[in-house]
């Protein structure tokens, strides 16, 4: 049975699926605990590194993604390169959530596809606002 039949059955839709690429633990589990409190989103997902990102997305598939620029190893540039070369970006929610909010980067990321970029320490919350929303209009 797919997930959409169960998702029926049951009389409500499945939560969206996140992948959440981030080193920081601290962030990692902030960020779990505010997305599945709204009882749409859920972090199906976790990679600390560039290569363990691209490899969670070649083997499983999500709704959103929420990249960190700087990674343990790697850099969040890395895996938004696999996805717009990969040409999953019009299909899925990415957004970068980074301590390194400069221009350039910011500028990268659009041409990339990526639809939102907050800087960590002043818009946290608005990435749980965002999905959130994309959340929202998905089940309607």
């Amino acid at each position: 049975m797919s997930t959409g039949n169960a998702a029926t059955l049951t009389g409500s839709r499945l939560p969206l699926k996140v992948l959440l690429i981030e080193d920081s633990a601290v962030i990692r589990e902030s960020l779990s605990e505010a997305l599945g409190s709204t009882g749409m989103l859920q972090v199906a997902g976790v990679a600390e590194t560039a290569d363990d990102a691209v490899r969670t997305l070649k083997e499983d598939s999500f709704d959103a993604v929420i990249v960190d620029i700087q990674l343990r190893r790697g850099s969040g540039m890395d895996v938004l390169s696999y996805l717009h070369d990969a040409g999953m970006l019009p299909h899925l929610m990415a957004i970068v959530l980074t301590n390194y909010a400069l221009a350039t980067y910011r500028k990268r990321c659009q041409q990339l596809g990526v639809q939102h970029f907050f800087d960590k320490s002043l818009e946290f919350d608005r990435v749980i606002e965002v999905l959130d929303d994309f959340a929202s209009s998905r089940q309607a």
